[in-house]
Protein backbone atom coordinates (compact mmCIF):
# COMPACT_ATOMS: atom_id res chain seq x y z
CA UNK A 1 0.00 0.00 0.00
CA UNK A 2 1.51 3.31 -1.06
CA UNK A 3 1.31 6.51 0.95
CA UNK A 4 -1.10 8.10 -1.52
CA UNK A 5 -3.52 5.20 -1.15
CA UNK A 6 -3.54 5.58 2.62
CA UNK A 7 -4.11 9.34 2.40
CA UNK A 8 -7.03 8.87 0.02
CA UNK A 9 -8.80 6.22 2.08
CA UNK A 10 -12.37 6.92 3.07
CA UNK A 11 -12.88 8.88 6.27
CA UNK A 12 -16.10 9.66 8.07
CA UNK A 13 -16.93 12.30 10.66
CA UNK A 14 -19.44 12.47 13.49
CA UNK A 15 -20.16 14.80 16.41
CA UNK A 16 -20.87 13.86 20.02
CA UNK A 17 -23.72 16.30 20.77
CA UNK A 18 -23.43 15.57 24.51
CA UNK A 19 -20.11 17.45 24.45
CA UNK A 20 -20.99 20.08 21.83
CA UNK A 21 -20.74 23.66 23.13
CA UNK A 22 -22.64 25.12 20.18
CA UNK A 23 -19.70 27.40 19.43
CA UNK A 24 -20.10 26.93 15.67
CA UNK A 25 -16.41 26.95 14.79
CA UNK A 26 -16.88 23.75 12.79
CA UNK A 27 -19.68 25.29 10.73
CA UNK A 28 -17.44 28.28 9.99
CA UNK A 29 -14.56 26.05 8.81
CA UNK A 30 -16.59 23.52 6.82
CA UNK A 31 -20.22 24.63 6.28
CA UNK A 32 -20.59 21.86 3.70
CA UNK A 33 -20.11 19.27 6.46
CA UNK A 34 -21.25 20.91 9.74
CA UNK A 35 -24.32 22.94 10.62
CA UNK A 36 -25.86 24.27 13.82
CA UNK A 37 -29.45 23.14 14.33
CA UNK A 38 -32.25 25.01 16.10
CA UNK A 39 -31.20 23.29 19.34
CA UNK A 40 -27.93 25.25 19.15
CA UNK A 41 -25.80 22.15 18.67
CA UNK A 42 -23.67 21.18 15.69
CA UNK A 43 -24.50 18.22 13.46
CA UNK A 44 -22.86 16.67 10.42
CA UNK A 45 -24.76 16.72 7.17
CA UNK A 46 -24.60 14.58 4.09
CA UNK A 47 -24.35 15.48 0.44
CA UNK A 48 -28.16 15.70 0.48
CA UNK A 49 -27.80 18.65 2.95
CA UNK A 50 -29.84 16.74 5.54
CA UNK A 51 -28.57 16.86 9.13
CA UNK A 52 -27.68 13.50 10.66
CA UNK A 53 -29.32 13.73 14.06
CA UNK A 54 -29.02 10.19 15.39
CA UNK A 55 -26.28 9.84 18.05
CA UNK A 56 -23.03 8.73 16.45
CA UNK A 57 -24.37 9.05 12.91
CA UNK A 58 -21.56 9.89 10.51
CA UNK A 59 -21.05 11.24 7.00
CA UNK A 60 -18.14 10.77 4.60
CA UNK A 61 -15.42 13.44 4.69
CA UNK A 62 -14.96 14.85 1.17
CA UNK A 63 -11.23 14.73 0.40
CA UNK A 64 -11.35 18.36 -0.77
CA UNK A 65 -12.60 19.41 2.69
CA UNK A 66 -10.34 17.19 4.81
CA UNK A 67 -8.11 20.05 5.99
CA UNK A 68 -11.13 22.18 6.96
CA UNK A 69 -12.60 19.25 8.89
CA UNK A 70 -9.25 18.58 10.64
CA UNK A 71 -8.97 22.27 11.58
CA UNK A 72 -12.49 22.05 13.03
CA UNK A 73 -11.44 19.05 15.13
CA UNK A 74 -8.38 20.89 16.45
CA UNK A 75 -10.19 24.13 17.32
CA UNK A 76 -13.43 22.65 18.69
CA UNK A 77 -13.82 23.86 22.31
CA UNK A 78 -16.08 20.90 23.12
CA UNK A 79 -13.59 18.34 21.80
CA UNK A 80 -16.58 16.53 20.30
CA UNK A 81 -15.72 16.01 16.61
CA UNK A 82 -14.52 12.55 15.63
CA UNK A 83 -12.96 11.53 12.30
CA UNK A 84 -12.48 7.81 11.73
CA UNK A 85 -11.46 5.51 8.92
CA UNK A 86 -14.54 4.04 7.29
CA UNK A 87 -12.79 0.71 6.70
CA UNK A 88 -12.05 -0.21 10.32
CA UNK A 89 -13.58 2.55 12.47
CA UNK A 90 -10.23 3.68 13.88
CA UNK A 91 -10.30 7.33 14.93
CA UNK A 92 -7.61 9.34 13.13
CA UNK A 93 -8.56 12.85 14.32
CA UNK A 94 -10.42 13.80 17.46
CA UNK A 95 -10.37 13.15 21.22
CA UNK A 96 -10.02 9.36 20.80
CA UNK A 97 -7.27 9.46 18.15
CA UNK A 98 -3.99 7.90 19.20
Amino acid sequence: MSGTTAAAESLEVWIDQDLCTGDGICAQYAPEVFELDIDGLAYVKGEDDELRQQPGESVPVPLTLLQDVVDSVKDCPGDCIHVRRAADGVEVYGPDAE
